[in-house]
């Protein structure tokens, strides 16, 4: 009888200082997304969210690839899955990330397709290397644009190169990725994780938690609004930013010349 895999070797956490490296964790099916390898995910971004000593997250793939999208052999399966673990999965929605209010960074070091590549979408930046492959893949599978893609893809690289990547499903490389915005960096794979490493390291160390949170909050809600709205509701986030101790922190260690000591997410 095969055993299940330990639901904690799915997706690995290893700390590098006030960053949180995951390693989506099933090489063998090029990191196919299930249940299991969800909350697990999902999980970890829950204590990283909470921990305080966590600035920043970096997300990568085990093996030649990010994820290769919904594993097949488990949507087959779905009607046999016991009915509380669906009610918990459906209390869970698959747009988790985008709620994260740390710094979120993929490091897309291979093949991402389908809802692989929502989730990189749902991260703030995604590093790549060159031969990484991207595709919506939906419609070469009979599906429609799953996850919210049809929302987010128009707002990261317009609406005509969205529906090419929706419509097509084509593999786009790291190089064309970056190009049309899909992508932020392209680098070497030996230096692919260590580069977003380097780049959260650098917002845990320098940036305030709190400044962060707010700023993709910022960004996310002014997406559906005019520019009116957003210019008010800066100047009210403003007026309260100014009441923040990190506020005058940022101006003491800039005038002092030394790292700022910023307060954790959270902390009044």
């Amino acid at each position: 009888m095969t055993q299940s895999p330990d639901p904690s070797d799915l997706v690995l956490a290893e700390r590098h200082g006030a960053v949180l490296l995951l390693t989506l964790n099933r090489p063998d099916r090029l990191n196919a997304w299930n249940i299991a390898l969800q909350e697990r995910y999902f999980a970890l971004l829950d204590r990283a969210e909470a921990d305080e000593e966590v600035r920043a997250v970096v997300v990568t793939g085990a093996g030649r690839g990010f994820c290769a999208g919904a594993d097949m052999e488990d949507l087959s399966q779905l009607g046999t899955v016991d009915p509380d673990t669906l009610a918990r999965v459906r209390r869970r929605p698959r747009e988790r990330p985008l709620a994260f209010p740390k710094p979120l960074i993929a490091a897309v070091n291979g093949p991402v397709a389908g809802l692989g590549l929502v989730q990189a979408l749902y991260c703030d930046l995604r590093f790549t290397t060159p031969v990484a492959k991207f595709t919506t893949a939906f419609a070469r599978r009979g599906l429609i644009a799953e996850y919210g893609i049809a929302w987010l893809l128009p707002r990261l690289i317009g609406q005509s190169r969205a529906l090419d990547l929706l419509l097509s499903g084509r593999v786009v490389l790291g190089a064309e990725a970056l190009a049309m915005g899909l992508a932020d960096r392209v680098l070497p794979e030996p230096e692919l994780v260590p580069a977003a490493l380097a780049y959260a390291a650098d917002l845990a160390e320098n940036c305030s938690p709190q400044s962060l949170a707010v700023i993709k909050r910022q960004v996310f809600e002014a997406q559906d609004s005019d520019l009116a709205s957003a210019v008010a509701s800066a100047d009210k986030l403003m007026e309260e930013s100014f009441r923040h101790p990190d506020a005058a922190e940022g101006v003491h260690s800039y005038l002092e010349r030394r790292a700022p000591r910023f307060a954790p997410l959270g902390a009044a």
